[in-house]
């Protein structure tokens, strides 16, 4: 080893090392002037002052690697072969008013250390006409760039440090608009050798080549996605999550990557669909989603969110808050052994770096918080990407500012700083050229302790291969080296090298799904099926491997490859797994065997219900059931040999059929019979289980069944029933509409417990008194159930009048109509009506000029001493009258809208923008539709789950369910589903309490002052 880092040392260029500032000539003279719009007035130290506000470890140093000027809004950093950091400068991006500057742009710079003190001295640029630019990676002669809308390629072939032409698109179809900070970012080599990246939440992208139809293209919000360099081929690997902003691989290939605002950390699972912030998955038949794969959360989710932020308190195993940035999984060789294989993620709260240990759990991994590295009081740190060097130096790229990633305050442009971390003292790694070693040095590399070396190794070797150099020599060099490896994460370095350089043959990598290591057959497994189709004998292969494969995280790609496979050849594979008890209760497997056999369960139904008996999965049963189920009106024959199979199941296998066929059923009203459901309800009528039996009523409603709906009828009435029994009931019985159920109405409306519902189907039904009787219960009902009625209300021309017509009179307050609420009325299209509410209420909605000025007049109104004269308890308590249906801000409300918890709300101008002007950035996922319905309502919401029977439509204040065939017409907007006018309704003093409320740093009672 010490000849081969003699041989690194000296297979490099005899050029001089000049210890000076290098401007190559794609920098242009014309860079735009930078400017900072942040109005802070917090004081920015120096790079060396912010330095010394670090707490490291005993035994840890930092240097500042580069400071301002030199350095500036570095967003992303990347290594050469020779050591060298390349630097993104992101200039364009901006507050949210103006979201991406393009009279800015952005560029890459380059930073050696040639002395090895760890600070840099050579600075160049390379590229400085960029935009939207939020990563790079390098290799195959240029560098991988991507600047929304696109993904390029920079050619610099004789490694000059000057582009060799003007960039190549490879990708486009990112969205580059209003997507921001959710932005496509990440450039990563994986060990496969695929370029993987990650897109956030906000929007979303239709990738392809330039010029590629829109069927050729793949969609992505959230999630992680790869290109293959020579291949060209793009794929969406997993979706989900939030905005992903870091992501590495461990020492046995496995990849992770981090996450804001929902759980932090997410095992990179191909095929997997994970859990979302907001909205719903693109394909709705997957019913469930993958949560977190870490045991911890970096705050306190049932208290207050600030107790964990801004480095305040008693942090204890919280870790700072739910913001994270830049992934590193460290595999260098100067820190001390306890950190290898282990995570870390820069907490932009909490300013720290904190650290998970990686745990095999199940079929994958669990995170295990440990204790922070460091923390520091620096106020502007806001790191946002790390990584280890040649010298295993850990360089961390601060982007520093005082605001949020939203940047509402502004960008603080001309600062910015690079630390570099290592223990003990910096040590020199000489100037050297990794590219100029030889085949065989290069093989050697990748025993190395220091995975900087592996990496950059593997990716040469690779370049090499598809130079179209023969390669034999090389593959025989590492056959020989895996067959003598006895350390596996060492073998399978060399197992990926193979792969990368087309050395892992069909019939070698079989072998190895046989090898007594998981993480082999695993990455032999990944290897088989990585092209697509996937070839019969390696699906019949792997299917007898799941048969009696021992390993969790094995059998979790073999359920990943089940994707991968034609739909025809799933059969056998699924099968195995699908009987083996193991992954009944796994974290990831019932999910992935789902998501892997659905389009088979749609193709092939006798086969579904074949195996419905043979599986060990419930929660299997249950999606089987309901998904044949969704198809009834288009595809009975599968539904009826799914009820008579049924009769026949034990009874707890028929609980989840059925608990499956209710999910299927939501908001139906009608539905043809299955032939065999007589004999299912006999049958089941003999379990002895009130689940069970509850279902049998509800389904046997929609089946038509007399009897079941006077059973239902029975329970809603009966005094002695459960409370919540008796209203499902009520609303099965009124959901059904069945023939005359004016007596059964009366009744319940007599009853406490059930007037409510019975109110709400009151002011629903179109009958010239209903209004009128449905607004006399009002004074009865709580807060949250008057909300409901005037919806009811507000969704029928006839009933708004009468209900504005009340209000009016003043026998109900005018707060009763929320901005909401007057949308819904002004969507009626009734001109009279409208003009009603404009009279009573206000305009619903306001011209931007109009908007400035209410936005300039309330924040001259609430100064700072106007705001210290606030009741906060009584902000609070308007927050829970007017806002939370929608949001939940200290744990305390719902979750339709975004969590306000962690958001900018101690800036004025952000809370006055986002409550007065709601429409001027509008995630998809929260767009606003008007949904006609056929007896002349008009309902207000989010579009979500749609199937081919049904429409899920989300108000602020339910989830409702709707039948295709009752919607008449649907609607798409871009405004919000937050409405305008929220403040217009509030006096003075109750304006002032709310908003020093959500401006509050911690939770108040409704007493508190």
């Amino acid at each position: 080893m010490r000849a081969l880092s003699r041989a690194i040392r000296l297979a490099l260029s005899a050029t001089a090392v000049f210890i000076n500032e290098s401007v190559s000539a794609a920098a242009s003279s014309s860079f735009p002037a930078i400017y900072n719009s942040e109005k802070g007035t917090n004081q920015l130290l120096t790079p060396e002052a912010a330095l010394r506000q670090m707490s490291l470890p005993r035994g840890f140093n930092a240097t500042v690697f580069a400071g301002e000027p030199d350095v500036q809004q570095p967003i992303a950093i990347a290594f050469d072969e020779r050591g060298r950091l390349w630097v993104v400068e992101n200039y364009t991006y901006a507050e949210s008013k103006v979201n991406f500057d393009e009279r800015l742009r952005d560029r890459i710079v380059i930073f050696e250390d040639t002395d090895g003190d760890g600070r840099f001295d050579k600075r160049t640029v390379f590229w400085d006409q960029a935009q939207k630019l939020t990563s790079i990676e390098l290799g195959f002669g240029g560098v991988w760039a991507l600047c929304a809308p696109n993904l390029i390629f920079i050619p610099d072939r004789n490694h000059d440090d000057v582009p060799d032409g003007p960039p190549e698109i490879l990708l486009d179809g990112w969205n580059d608009g209003p997507v921001r900070h959710n932005i496509v970012n990440g450039l990563r080599w994986g060990p496969d050798g695929w370029l993987y990246g990650r897109h956030g939440i906000m929007a979303t992208s239709l990738v392809g080549a330039p010029t590629s139809a829109e069927s050729n293209r793949q969609k992505i919000n959230c999630g992680i996605w790869r290109y293959h360099p020579t291949r060209k081929v793009f794929e969406v690997v997993a979706h989900g999550t939030t905005n992903p902003w870091g992501m590495d691989y461990d020492d046995y290939g496995e990849m992770f990557f981090i996450n804001t605002v929902i759980g932090h950390l997410w095992h990179v699972i191909p095929g997997a669909h994970y859990k979302r912030m907001y909205g719903e998955d693109f394909d709705v038949h997957t019913y469930e989603l993958i949560d977190q794969h870490a045991d911890h959360y970096h705050w306190d989710t049932g208290k207050s969110w600030q107790d964990s932020r801004d480095a305040k308190g008693e942090h204890g195993p919280l870790g700072g808050g739910h913001a994270h940035s830049g992934l590193m999984i460290y595999l260098g060789d100067n820190w001390p052994e306890i950190y290898r294989n282990t995570l870390f993620t820069i907490n932009l709260h909490g300013r720290r770096l904190n650290n998970d240990r990686l745990e095999r759990f199940g079929s994958g991994y669990t995170g295990r918080h440990q204790a922070d590295l460091f923390q520091t009081r620096d106020p502007w740190f806001r790191a946002v990407e790390l990584g280890y060097g040649p010298d295993g130096g850990v360089f961390v790229a601060d982007w520093s500012d005082v605001g949020e990633c939203h940047d509402n305050d502004g960008v603080h442009r001309t600062s910015g700083r690079i630390y570099k971390l290592f223990y003990g003292q910096p040590r020199a790694t000489g100037i050297f050229d990794l590219s100029k070693l030889s085949d065989s040095e290069l093989v050697k590399l990748q025993l190395h302790r220091n995975d900087w070396y592996v990496r950059q190794a593997r990716r040469i070797l690779q370049e090499r291969a598809a130079e179209g150099r023969d390669m034999r020599p090389v593959h025989l060099l590492l056959r020989d080296l895996f067959a003598k490896q006895n350390d596996i994460p060492r073998k399978l370095r060399v197992m990926w090298t193979l792969a990368v350089t087309g050395g892992d043959s069909i019939d070698w990598l079989i072998e190895h799904t046989k090898n007594p290591d998981e993480h082999i057959r695993a990455w032999a497994v990944r290897r088989l099926t990585e092209e697509t189709p996937v070839k019969q004998r390696i699906a019949q292969l792997l299917a007898h491997q799941a048969g009696t494969e021992p390993s969790g995280l094995v059998r979790l790609y073999l359920a990943s490859a089940l994707q991968r496979l034609a739909v025809a050849e799933r059969r056998e594979l699924a099968m195995a797994l699908l009987t083996d008890r193991r992954n009944a209760e796994d974290h990831n497997l019932p999910l992935m065997i789902w998501y892997g056999t659905e389009p088979l369960v749609r193709a092939d139904p006798s086969w579904a219900v074949a195996a419905l008996g043979q599986t060990a999965s419930p929660l299997w049963r249950q999606f089987v059931a309901r998904r044949l189920t969704e198809d009834l009106d288009a595809n009975p024959a599968p539904v009826n040999a799914l009820v008579k199979a049924a009769a026949d199941f034990p009874a707890a296998i028929r609980l989840d059929i059925l608990r499956g066929m209710k999910n299927a059923t939501r908001g139906w009203r009608k539905a043809a019979q299955p032939s065999a459901w007589n004999q299912l309800v006999q049958r089941a009528s003999a379990d002895s289980n009130d689940e069970t039996a509850k279902h049998l009523r509800e389904l046997s409603t929609i089946f038509g069944d007399g009897r079941a709906l006077a059973e239902l009828q029975t329970i809603a009435l009966d005094d002695s029933a459960d409370p919540e029994t008796r209203r499902e009931a009520a609303r099965s019985v009124l959901q059904s509409r069945a023939g005359d159920l004016g007596l059964f109405l009366e009744n319940l409306l007599t009853n406490k417990i059930t007037m409510a519902i019975a109110v709400k189907a009151l002011a629903s039904l179109d009958q010239p008194d209903a209004p009128a009787r449905a607004l006399s219960y009002y004074p009865q009902l709580s807060r949250e159930e008057r909300a409901q009625v005037t919806d009811a209300l507000a969704s029928r021309a006839a009933a708004a009048k009468e209900l504005l017509g009340v209000i009016a009179a003043g026998k109900i307050p005018r707060t009763e109509i929320t901005p909401y609420h007057a949308r819904q009325i002004a969507s009626l299209g009734d001109s009279n009506i409208t003009q009603q509410l404009s009279l009573l209420w206000g305009e619903v909605r306001r011209t931007p000029e109009e908007k400035a000025r209410v936005i300039a007049a309330h924040k001259t109104a609430l100064t700072a001493d106007r705001l210290k004269t606030a009741h906060r308890g009584k902000g609070r308590a308007i927050f829970q009258q007017t806002c939370a249906a929608c949001h939940r801000l200290y744990g305390e409300g719902g979750t339709i809208g975004p969590d306000l918890t962690g958001s900018g709300r101690q800036n004025l101008d952000y809370l006055l923008e986002n409550i007065i002007d709601p429409n001027a950035m509008v995630p998809v996922d929260f767009r606003m539709s008007e949904v006609k319905l056929k007896d002349e309502r008009t309902l207000n919401g989010v579009v979500g789950n749609t199937t081919e029977r049904t429409v899920t439509l989300q108000t602020m204040t339910e989830k409702m369910v709707l039948e295709r065939k009752d919607v008449s017409e649907i609607r798409h907007s871009s405004a919000s589903l937050m409405p305008e006018g929220l403040l217009d309704t509030l006096p003075p003093d109750q304006v002032r309490d709310l908003i020093a409320y959500l401006m509050s740093p911690d939770q108040v009672s409704l007493l508190d002052k």
